[in-house]
């Protein structure tokens, strides 16, 4: 049945694929606007999110916020469908600006090895590609669970004589030592961790539990941390690439302080394009002692 499964996903993702780029972009938010007004689980796992991270909107402003959030996440699915499939020079076209590019240079040009930090923000495919053909990272990744999505995935996301490492001991041991040896990896900072590898730290009106991975690497400046980030454009376009150095609390010795600094940093970006965050994941299914769960 898995097999079944994953071979008609795969073929749907392929026939995304042949669309030209407005039609992508069309079909995705018409996917995230049913999504929107037909009871699902998605929809109601968004409203949950969004409730308790922005508790300042009214009742009209939140739906707004969750229809556009789900017309954004849809547009991220197809869009991603063209990532997966195409050849990666052609998702790197739709980069139409870059800001900080600067910043990554001079962390490509130190002795220290570079941690790539992104999040759910944006377009995380695209991203992909286009950091990849800046360097050749290890990219850090949560394997689906269908084979053939994984095995499309696998070899999409390494076209420019990149690695990839998945979310297991062996990558995460991978990622560790090229940091340690002067190389580049990718790694998105806010999949939920087990409680032992992260801390409760605040993020938009919560506390979330976030992975302390990448303070572990960053820890008395032992590599350069770089935040990377691919945002939709308002028309339509393509994407804008944003890189941004880490901010000084995340080299700190001290896990919990880098693991604070870092959500701050992805809160920022999160309340500055809110609609673009995959809200649809359940980022928050572990609450801190005392707190009933959300799900």
């Amino acid at each position: 049945m898995d097999k079944l499964k994953g071979a008609v996903i795969v073929g749907a993702l392929r026939l995304f694929a042949l669309l030209p780029w407005r039609a992508v972009q069309a079909v995705g938010a018409a996917i995230g606007w049913l999504m929107w007004k037909l009871p699902n689980r998605s929809r109601e796992v968004a409203r949950i999110n969004l409730s308790k991270c922005f508790p300042e909107l009214d009742h009209v402003a939140l739906d707004d916020l969750l229809r556009r959030t789900l017309m954004d996440t849809g547009r991220t699915f197809t869009e991603s469908a063209c990532a997966w499939i195409w050849p990666a020079q052609r998702s790197i076209e739709l980069i139409r600006e870059v800001e900080g590019l600067d910043v990554l240079q001079a962390a490509l040009d130190s002795d220290k090895g570079l941690v790539g930090i992104t999040s759910h923000l944006g377009n995380w495919e695209v991203l992909n590609h286009y950091y990849c053909s800046l360097c050749k990272p290890i990219i850090f990744y949560r394997p689906p669970k269908l084979k053939a999505v994984d095995e499309l995935l696998q070899k999409q996301r390494v076209q420019l004589g990149n690695r990839v490492a998945p979310s297991t001991k062996e990558g995460i041991l991978s990622v560790i030592k090229e940091v340690r040896k002067g190389g580049a990896v990718g790694i998105p900072a806010d999949p939920e961790p087990s409680e032992s590898s992260g801390f409760f730290v605040p993020f938009c009106a919560t506390q979330a539990l976030t992975s302390k991975f990448v303070a572990g690497m960053l820890a008395g400046g032992k590599a350069n941390g770089v935040f990377i980030h691919a945002l939709r454009l308002a028309d339509g376009s393509g994407f804008k690439v944003i890189f941004e150095a880490a901010p000084e609390g995340m080299y700190s010795s001290d896990a919990e302080t880098s693991v604070a600094a870092m959500s701050q940093v992805v809160e920022r970006y999160v309340r500055t394009w809110p609609s673009q965050y995959m809200w649809t994941m359940k980022r928050f299914k572990k609450r801190p002692a005392g707190e009933p769960r959300w799900y």
